[in-house]
């Protein structure tokens, strides 16, 4: 490996997505240096097709409204549409960074392998072309949405079979029986997808969701329970339960199973297209996958169809792999305490680990708001590793979430927000 110097006055953060960019504009507004690596050829992490390994498929829209997934103090545009698409988003997140001066920070093409703490004080940060640096403090900011979640059946599928990760074009569904697995918001893209350019469309779900509509009474869903009053939890979901009730009505009426919890006690499935599909007979539900019999798929209820082509919908491994070393996390996600800080590492910072009820990018800019001061100021970091002696705090915003890996790091967005903007004020 070579060496290439001594960089401990300066910050690394690595990913040049929203967070990372979020957090870049924060250093460089509180005088922090710092250098933005970048492995791919540009700026917008997954949101940018190009990248070979990005999840973005050709129809993704944000399931949050333009109005509350802003970065703050940089609105999007008002000719938007509620709900943008990538190539918008995609404008959108390059034009952010533009207007900053944050692409001259920017190194592409810089893959960080490995990142590990040396001599007490600095971060050795090695790259995939030997080259090795070291920085007074590290910014992980790649996101969780890069590792698929592979999942196996028992038996053999001799058709076509791929994770979600790989999807990037309906075409790809042409005159193919098309199953879609999980249940997510990605997987109800992808079947509605599957519902108007495959032969014939199938989605297995393994529980029953509530599925929320993008819009309510001529408003975003998010803008429509944003604009008023912000009630706890316990009067929030019953007030959801009788408008999805009304708007949306008996799921069983599509085929789909009754959900077994309350609303917003899992991710929110923000669709309108795929019950529109269902209503139609373009795609059918089933239920879990029991097992695989050449092309012959069999489900847990005793009913079988035969596929051509399974998409693996399964959502992602929530992995830091450049940090496993220093977390001595192993290929495991890593515990955060309160998603963004490891306990006994001061200058280690990870950004937009989490997944959210609402718009992400005005959390960013809060975890970046934070970073920057504690980059600034030992003693800030001090008094946050006090902090972080305490018990983890509770940001579900009184909503018990079912039991699933991915709600490990989900996060009411009041609830984080008001805890980071509470951290900033005792870091200041």
């Amino acid at each position: 490996m070579s060496d290439t110097g001594d960089r401990r006055s300066r910050y690394c953060i690595i990913g040049a997505g929203p967070s990372g960019l979020a957090v870049a504009r924060a250093f460089k507004n509180a005088g922090v240096p710092f250098d933005v690596l970048e492995r791919h050829d540009g700026i917008g992490g997954i949101w940018d097709f190009s990248n070979p390994r990005t999840p973005m498929y050709d129809t993704a829209h944000f399931i949050s409204s333009r109005t509350l997934s802003a970065f703050d103090g940089y609105p999007m545009p008002d000719h938007y549409p509620d709900y943008p698409g990538w190539r918008e988003i995609l404008a959108y997140i390059r034009g952010f960074a533009d207007a900053h001066g944050l692409a001259e920070h920017v190194e592409t093409g810089a893959d960080v392998t490995r990142v590990v703490p040396e001599d007490g004080e600095l971060w050795r940060v090695e790259l995939a072309t030997g080259e090795v640096r070291r920085y007074a403090g590290i910014v992980a900011a790649v996101g969780h949405d890069w590792l698929p979640n592979e999942t196996v059946y028992p038996g053999q599928f001799t058709g076509e079979s791929y994770h979600s990760v790989r999807y990037r074009l309906p075409s790809e569904f042409a005159g193919k029986r098309v199953l879609v697995v999980g249940g997510g918001n990605s997987g109800c893209d992808i079947a509605s997808d599957a519902a108007v350019h495959a032969k014939h469309g199938f989605i297995s779900l393994r529980r029953g969701y509530h599925f929320l509509p993008k819009h309510l009474f001529g408003k975003p869903t998010d803008v429509f329970f944003r604009s008023g009053p912000q009630p706890h939890a316990r009067i929030a979901q019953p007030i959801l339960s009788m408008l999805l009730r009304l708007v949306v009505g008996d799921l069983t009426r599509y085929g789909l199973r009754a959900p077994d919890h309350k609303p917003l006690e899992s991710h929110p499935i923000v669709n309108s297209q795929l019950l529109h599909h269902l209503a139609h007979g373009n795609i059918t539900p089933k239920v879990d996958v029991a097992g695989l019999d050449g092309r012959l798929v069999r489900f847990v209820d005793g009913s079988t169809e035969e596929v051509d082509l399974i998409v693996y919908a399964t959502g992602y491994r929530r992995e830091i792999p450049f940090l496993s070393g220093a977390l001595g996390t192993d290929g495991a996600a890593p515990a955060l305490w309160a998603h963004a800080f490891a306990p006994g590492h001061p200058t280690l910072f990870v950004a937009g680990h989490f997944d959210s009820d609402g718009g992400a990018y005005p959390l960013f800019c809060k975890q970046a708001e934070l970073f920057a001061e504690l980059a600034r100021s030992a003693e800030a970091r001090s008094r946050l590793g006090e902090r972080m002696r305490s018990a983890a705090p509770d940001l579900t915003g009184g909503i018990r979430h079912i039991d699933s890996a991915r709600h490990d790091v989900h996060v009411n967005t009041e609830a984080y927000g008001k805890f980071i903007v509470r951290l900033l004020r005792e870091a200041r």
